[in-house]
C-alpha cells in the first residue's frame, strides 16, 4: 500500500544562535529558538519524506536534497514533532500563516512565498501554532 501524501510541517530547537550553511542560499544566521518548517510529499513516497527527514535529524542519513535538510542535519538542531495533513495540499496556506522567517527563499524555490521557514523565539508557541495551522488550513 502506498503511503499517504499531504502537507507536512516539521518543528526544530535550535539552541543558540547558529550560522548554518544552506545549499545554493550560502551561510545563513538563525538565531536561537524554534523553526518550523513546510514542506509538501505529493510525489512517490509522499509523507514517509517526513521519516527521511527524521533519519537526517538522528544522524543517520547524511544526503543533502532540500534547504530543510542543512537545518535538520546540524548538530545543534532538534527535532521536535512533525505535524501532517493528510491528502490535502495546504503547504502555502500553512507557510504563510506560520510567518516567515531568517531565510528569504527558504524552500520555497517553486512558489510566490517569500518562505517556507517559521522562526519564533519560543518552541512551544510555534509548536501551538503549528498545530493551529494546520487545523484552519485543512478546513
Amino acid at each position: 500500500m502506498a503511503a499517504p501524501k499531504g502537507t507536512y510541517t516539521l518543528v526544530f530547537e535550535l539552541p543558540e544562535p547558529t550560522r548554518i550553511t544552506v545549499g545554493a542560499l550560502g551561510e545563513c544566521a538563525f538565531p536561537a529558538g524554534g523553526y518550523a518548517y513546510t514542506g509538501s510529499a505529493f510525489g512517490p513516497g509522499g509523507l514517509d519524506r517526513v521519516d527521511r527527514h527524521r533519519r537526517i535529524a538522528a544522524g543517520e542519513r547524511d544526503v543533502r536534497h532540500w534547504h530543510v535538510d542543512y537545518v535538520a542535519g546540524h548538530p545543534a538542531t532538534t527535532l521536535r514533532t512533525a505535524v501532517t495533513t493528510v491528502d490535502a495540499d495546504v503547504e502555502c496556506d500553512v507557510a504563510e500563516r506560520l510567518g516567515s522567517g531568517p531565510v528569504v527563499g527558504f524552500g520555497a524555490s517553486d512558489c510566490s512565498c517569500s518562505s517556507h521557514l517559521a522562526h519564533r523565539e519560543s518552541v512551544r508557541s510555534l509548536e501551538r501554532a503549528v498545530d493551529d495551522a494546520h487545523r484552519t488550513a485543512s478546513r
